[in-house]
Parts: structure tokens; sequence; C-alpha cells
């Protein structure tokens, strides 16, 4: 299993941390998305972020 994760918000005006959590993500820009694998760091970064990513669930 694995998720996707969309940028769908711009990181104008959120602190630092989040926006250095985007780029661990592997985003950075409105549409942006990055198949990642599910795993606890992950859904722990997409918790610290949720306002600004939306998240999906894929085979593979």
């Amino acid at each position: 299993m694995a998720l996707r994760v969309t940028q769908v918000r711009s990181a104008i005006g959120s602190k630092p941390k989040q926006r250095g959590t985007l780029r661990a993500l592997g985003l950075g820009r409105i549409g942006r998305s990055n198949t990642l694998p599910d795993r606890p760091e992950i859904r722990g970064m997409i918790q610290r972020v949720p306002h600004l990513v939306s998240v999906e669930e894929v085979d593979g």
C-alpha cells in the first residue's frame, strides 16, 4: 500500500517547519503530488500539514 500526497494549498504564510515538512514529502507547489510508502514516519509528517495536503491510498 502506498499514499499519494498532493499539495492543495500554498505554503506562503505557514511556519518554516511546515514548509520543511512539505519539502521532505517531495512537494513544493500547488498541484504537485508524490507517491510515498505507507509508513508511520510518513503518516506523522502528513499529520503536521493536513491543511496543506490531500491524501489518497493507492495500490503499489
